[in-house]
């Protein structure tokens, strides 16, 4: 079972202070799984893990990764600028983009981050807008499906991202002829996956492109980006992936075909979000109302603005009802929002304990791709982040928006 990092005494404490809803998250489990993450690849002397902003992006928990030694993956203007704010510069960016302006480039370059290119006509591009650096890295997308075994995991075919092998090597050859010294390969072939075996099968892909582009080109890759894809089971009756299990496959594919390539000194890198940070983070709401016609419904003051991924995808994630952790699942709900749209949802059909107005609904899997993906729909704003620190004291890490941020865009044509 799924058990929440905060309790009902917190949480009636905490909201004394800052109402629901807000996202909250645990400082003391966010370092424990970074320092585990590092353990896994400590075989690796180069290794480096830059963690997707775009899951969590926030200064506070930038500055947490960082003090736990991993860089940003940025993938625009502004989350390269909060990687800057929070003193993140340099190698310690990767700057990973599609379709990208002329003017993220220019700032990546401003910042010394390590550019990874989706595309071979963004060789030319990136020359004619700031120059090529010494160190660059370009994605790679094979085609086709991806598969473990029997078990098709996703389909690169379909995806926008990364460019085909032919074009791969010819992107490479280009960039090494304009100054290029040091070069990277990237791939992110699935997403969310809840097996051990994703990152050594990807791994092991990537190592055997790394030697084949050495052999028809004499090009010898720096450093090997695994991107992220390692996911986090959102329902409680899966299993957790093993890191430790994880980084030790991807070893032994290093072993059996980078070292005897000659390429034993490849720095392996990660770009996880949804792995460090979702299980880490909780949205807390309140029961407001509650509806009785041809279904059982349970209102709160959350909606899909403060978590869409229910109402997006349909995707799951479970719900405690604080204090009631004991008690039967004898009531079947569907969990709303108050956004005029029918799939403001939460969950449906859901087995929970009776329910009473004013109980706190914490739920799960939310630190990462949660808040950042809220939206204004309805007029609807924005909650507070919350920190539960190392030493169990609360601070507030985000604001809470405000009907005054919410018109601020229309200044001159509306006063609040």
């Amino acid at each position: 079972m799924k058990k929440p990092f905060v309790t009902k005494e917190q949480i009636e404490e905490i909201v004394k202070t800052y109402p629901t809803p807000f996202h909250i998250y645990d400082e003391k489990a966010i370092r424990e799984n970074a320092r585990k993450l590092k353990q896994a690849f400590s075989w690796n002397k180069g290794y480096k893990e830059y963690f997707a902003v775009k899951a969590t992006p926030n200064p506070t928990i930038l500055r947490i990764l960082n003090e736990e030694g991993c860089g940003t993956d940025c993938s625009s203007y502004t989350e390269l600028l909060m990687s800057k704010k929070v003193g993140i510069t340099g190698s310690n960016i990767m700057f990973s983009s599609n379709d990208t302006p002329a003017e993220e480039f220019k700032l990546a370059r401003e910042l010394g981050a390590t550019i990874n290119l989706d595309d071979y006509t963004h060789v030319k591009f990136l020359n004619d807008t700031c120059g090529i650096p010494e160190t660059i890295s370009c994605r790679y997308n094979p085609g086709g499906t991806f598969s473990i075994s029997t078990t098709i995991m996703d389909n690169p075919g379909d995806a926008k991202y990364g460019m085909p092998k032919d074009q791969l090597f010819k992107a490479y050859v280009e960039l090494k002829e304009l100054g290029a010294k040091k070069f990277g390969l990237h791939s992110f072939l699935a997403s969310n996956t809840v097996t051990n075996e994703y990152y050594p099968t990807l791994a092991k892909m990537l190592f055997q492109v790394a030697v084949e582009l050495k052999e028809q080109t004499g090009i010898e890759l720096s450093f090997i980006n695994l991107s992220g894809g390692v996911g986090i089971p959102y329902t409680p009756d899966k299993e957790p992936n093993d890191i430790l299990a994880i980084g030790e496959g991807v070893r032994k594919a290093f072993e059996e075909v980078l070292v005897p390539a000659g390429l034993g000194d490849v720095s392996i890198y990660t770009e996880l979000g949804r792995f460090m940070l979702a299980p880490y983070g909780h949205l807390v709401t309140k029961a407001i109302h509650e509806k009785h016609i041809h279904k059982e419904y349970i209102g709160v003051d959350a909606c899909a603005v403060n978590l869409m991924r229910p109402a997006m995808y349909g995707a799951y994630h479970h719900i405690t009802v604080l204090g009631k952790e004991n008690d039967p699942c004898d009531h079947t709900y569907d969990i709303t929002g108050s956004l005029c749209e029918n799939n403001d949802k939460f969950a449906i059909d859901r087995q929970l304990p009776k329910i009473d107005m004013g109980d706190y609904l914490v739920i799960h899997d939310t630190g990462a791709h949660g808040f950042a993906m809220g939206y204004n729909y309805n007029g609807k704003l924005k909650s507070a982040e919350l920190l539960l620190c190392e030493d169990k004291s609360v601070k507030m890490i985000r604001r809470a928006e405000t009907p005054e941020d919410y018109f601020a865009t229309l200044d001159g044509y509306w006063e609040v």
